[in-house]
């Protein structure tokens, strides 16, 4: 953890690079951004208006989110090098959903899976799905940081556009040693991801269902005719009996978890299927990597025992097993995060009409939330009386939005001041808008 002064340093410098990433209504967009650290949740946007350091009024606020313009290469740059720097570099990647159902003006939305909120009793909303890549750290609190997020089209596929976001990511990473991991829950392709990047240099780490299925290396051939195998034995999770002696094996104590056994199954494939309507006489190729099962004896607010867990890798040498159980237990972070966008910092408060808004709106949150993680080490401790007093490394990003006015009023602001220039003439007598756009949402074929 960096002292308060070096903290305070570093903020200083990432706010001044931000606010040159800021291309049009530069001084709008980051008054809006120190309103978004300031003033808590919020029922609609237009209440930030009303936080002070946001210096203008709500028509500007709207006005920035639609006539503004941020240089999203220089400011994912930028992210990249604001994140703590680690031997072992480990990133989570997730979608997260802004739930828009009511919004027919609205451009480019789906239908997206969303566990709380359904539509016509299914748990399916209308909206935008934002892809984001955090990095991750091994410390046990709720902090991730975000360095990459794009919004994805209803007509991608999200396996894509993350091997996109990961190729992207390496080319901004400094040289190391030790090739970037990223996490991937259960809901990503396998086969797409491992495809797509097995000629880059990186490490995936995928959750399986219980129910997967790979084969390993085909036999020899030896004297029998016709065509080889190209499938050896079935391994199948859900049935021990199908199980081969493991290739490594990994078992260590817990203090959270108990015993922790971590076993390894090596050159196991899967079979990458043809495109629907392509037919093709030739070999399907295979995709080889490495099933990792991960058991623990007992677990907080769990019942049965013991849990199990299946892992995929793949990557450039061979896997460290004591690193991947708890880099994916470790990937739970940006969940945290997901949730204090929404419910502090107002992420998909906003009835923005646009995607282009929402993009816009999007990377100033982010923006925000990498602020509030420069600024822990320098925040001063603002409790309620029941509070218990903490050092900054146990500070939650909610205790750190408490006190950062008050390191605002010293660290200043890069933005002019409002120069009022009077009242606006507003819309000519007997002009009308009329009705905007609908667009439907779309709805990806099966």
């Amino acid at each position: 953890m960096p002292s308060a002064l070096s903290a305070r340093t570093a903020l200083a410098t990432f706010r001044g690079r931000f606010y040159a990433c800021l291309e049009r209504r530069a001084d709008a967009l980051f008054d809006l951004t120190d309103a978004i650290l300031t003033a808590g949740p919020q029922p609609a946007l237009a209440h930030l208006s009303l936080a002070a350091p946001h210096r203008r009024g709500w028509g500007s606020l709207y006005a920035s989110l639609r006539e503004g313009r941020i240089a999203v290469a220089g400011l994912r740059a930028l992210s990249v090098e604001a994140a703590p720097a680690a031997e072992q570099m480990v990133y989570a990647v997730d979608v997260s959903v802004w739930p828009r159902c009511e919004a027919e003006t609205s451009a480019e939305r789906g239908y997206y899976y969303h566990p709380s909120r359904h539509l016509d009793g299914q748990p399916v909303v209308k909206g935008w799905a934002y892809q984001w890549v955090a990095q991750l750290g091994f410390a046990r609190d709720s902090w991730a940081t975000p360095v990459d997020v794009r919004r994805v089209l209803p007509t991608e596929n999200r396996a894509s556009v993350a091997a996109e976001q990961v190729r992207a990511l390496r080319r901004r990473l400094p040289p190391s040693d030790a090739p970037p991991l990223f996490v991937f829950d259960a809901g990503y392709d396998v086969t797409a991801l491992t495809q797509a990047l097995v000629d880059e240099p990186v490490a995936l780490l995928v959750r399986l269902r219980r129910d997967r299925c790979f084969y390993g290396p085909p036999p020899a051939r030896g004297a029998r005719t016709g065509r080889p195998r190209r499938n050896g034995a079935k391994f199948r999770c859900d049935d021990p009996a199908t199980w081969p002696p493991p290739t490594a094996e990994h078992r260590c104590e817990d203090a959270q978890y108990g015993t922790v056994t971590v076993q390894a199954w090596a050159d196991l494939h899967t079979v990458v299927r043809s495109p629907r309507g392509e037919r093709t006489y030739g070999p399907r190729p295979h995709v080889t990597g490495t099933v990792v099962r991960v058991t623990v004896t007992r677990h907080a607010g769990r019942a049965r025992t013991p849990l199990e867990l299946w892992l995929w890798w793949q990557g450039p040498g061979a896997p460290d097993l004591p690193l991947l159980w708890r880099a994916y237990l470790r990937r739970y972070d940006i969940e945290q995060m997901f949730r204090f966008l929404k419910q502090t910092l107002n992420w998909t408060t906003p009835q923005i009409r646009t995607p282009q808004q929402a993009d816009r709106w999007t990377w100033l949150v982010a923006a925000a939330y990498t602020q509030l993680r420069l600024a822990r080490p320098a925040i001063v401790d603002h409790r309620l009386p029941w509070q218990r007093s903490q050092c900054p490394t146990r500070f939650t990003p909610v205790r750190v939005q408490r006190g950062f006015a008050t390191l605002l009023l010293a660290l200043g602001t890069p933005a002019d001041a409002p120069k009022p220039c009077g009242r606006s003439p507003g819309r000519p007598k007997g002009r009308l808008s009329g009705r905007a756009p609908r667009y439907p949402a779309v709805k990806k074929a099966a």
